[in-house]
């Protein structure tokens, strides 16, 4: 029988993705071994998943995906987060059906799962299958992740009420209020799951990051050193990135061909992610922002929140954006020379990767962050939920490669005046402080790209993995 790897994502498209690179990465250099992706069906919209994994399978059919029935969910009032713990942890049953099902054509080495279906953890032990988690994350942000048990015990304060610095090993110290959103509130049913979470990685048979070691060399060595779970030992990590996807479904977009009349690194991208979503109110302002700095840009505007739903039922089922009603009146039509916006998608590596792409207003997820530093595009960060403010600590005083925007009223959580928007740009376009960002990510870029070389600190990370799955015997 041959030797299977099954990896288990969580329904989000850049969580899907992710784990998808990562399966490639595997039968690249490691075909000997059988690849299966488990999908779990949320009944929620999460972006469109079948027209990605067809192509997926077109381009790569040595990767096999196989759905999980679909669990009935109510998605009414909860954090989108807490949604993707409990679908996995309902889906457990058929989770457990599945392995059993591989398990009796294949020798079944590791079971590689998100750290939102934390609630495998358990299907392995009990079909005695080494557990791993993968982290679509980075190491900055698995330090707090790792270290939230720690800091529960020593205090009875929700973070969003503590005022105090936190001194996480590994990363410069960050206000309470910059823990992941998820996290601000004590003792909700999505605290506890990451507060479990953090507390079951490290008994797992190991820990696969989506980072580098060059990029985040004093978070490795504080995970590695144990000092993120002080009271036990530390799963062991492997560093296997950078993994993103280099290309895109369908046909070429029609930015690309605005793109290419642009000057070389003249224009300013604007993205947000599929999850960032701005009040009409602040849409407004970044409008002004743009139109008052006068650079070319390139912006993706989702519809806001609507009113008769909820924060996540917005984000699950998107509406298409209005634009002549969110945009100041007359702004497309003034700003027709020099920007361009766009409803709701764009081949985001694409665009990044274009010689006239010269900064990026992003949102801090993660893999947004590893495209641009594989692009060499220096950015400004504005983080909206997640862990992204934590990887905004991280962006600008660390690794140097973004300029951060304030806030400017914070009784309307996190809103961004234009005045804020288009000082931070001139700061990033014009000035020798942006010209250091950007030197320094075009550093960090040809990093990236030798630690996926023979020899590099990913792929050696890699063949240990490897090794490890096959001397487990099954």
């Amino acid at each position: 029988m041959e030797d299977a790897i099954v990896l288990y994502p969580s329904p989000g498209m850049g969580h899907l993705i992710s784990m998808v690179e990562l399966g490639k990465l595997i039968l690249k250099h490691h075909p000997s071994f059988s690849i299966t992706i488990l999908i779990l069906t949320p009944p929620y919209t999460t972006g469109s998943t079948a027209q990605y994994i067809a192509t997926v399978n077109a381009a790569a059919p040595s990767l096999t995906f196989h759905h999980l029935p679909t669990i009935p969910l109510s998605a009414a009032t909860k954090h989108v987060e807490q949604l993707a713990f409990e679908l996995s942890r309902l889906s457990n049953p058929n989770l457990h059906q599945a392995l059993q099902t591989i398990s009796h054509t294949s020798n079944l080495k590791a079971l590689i799962f998100d750290f939102f279906n934390n609630a495998a953890f358990e299907v392995a032990t009990n079909l005695h299958i080494p557990a791993f988690y993968y982290y679509t994350s980075g190491a900055s942000s698995l330090t707090g992740l790792l270290y939230t048990p720690t800091l529960h015990r020593n205090t009875t304060k929700s973070f969003k009420d503590d005022n105090t610095l936190l001194h996480i090993p590994g990363i410069p110290p960050i206000h309470a209020s910059e823990m992941p959103t998820p996290l601000l509130v004590r003792d909700t049913d999505v605290y506890n799951n990451f507060l479990q979470t953090g507390t079951q990685m490290s008994k797992s048979n190991g820990i696969i990051l989506n980072t580098f070691e060059l990029l985040e060399t004093k978070a490795v060595k504080a995970i590695s050193d144990g000092l993120c779970v002080p009271d036990g030992p530390t799963a062991s990590i492997f560093c296997i990135g950078p993994l993103i996807s280099t290309n895109h479904v369908g046909d070429e977009h029609e930015c690309m061909s605005w793109l290419n009349s642009q000057p070389s690194r003249s224009v300013l991208f604007l993205c947000f992610g599929s999850m960032g979503l701005f009040s009409a109110k602040q849409l407004k302002e970044i409008a002004t922002g743009l139109e008052n700095c006068g650079h070319r840009f390139l912006w993706v505007v989702r519809a806001p929140p609507a009113e008769n739903k909820s924060q996540s039922q917005s984000i699950l089922t998107p509406e298409e954006p209005n634009l002549d009603e969110l945009l100041p009146q007359g702004f497309l039509e003034r700003t027709k020379d020099k920007g361009r916006v766009v409803k709701s998608w764009i081949p985001q590596m694409d665009v990044l990767s274009h010689d006239s792409v010269g900064g990026f207003v992003t949102h801090c997820g993660w893999n947004s962050v590893l495209e641009a530093v594989c692009a060499g595009v220096p950015m400004i960060a504005w983080p909206l939920y997640a862990e992204q403010k934590m990887n905004m600590v991280f962006m600008v005083k660390e690794m140097k490669v973004a300029v951060a925007l304030t806030a400017t009223n914070e009784s309307e959580d996190g809103f961004v005046s234009a005045g804020e928007l288009e000082k931070r740009v001139r700061e990033l376009m014009e000035s020798d402080r942006g010209k250091e960002v950007r030197e320094r990510v075009l550093g960090i870029r040809n990093g990236a790209v030798a630690t996926m070389k023979e020899g590099g600190s990913s792929l050696v990370a890699l063949a240990k993995l490897a090794h490890l799955w096959k001397q487990t015997v099954t």
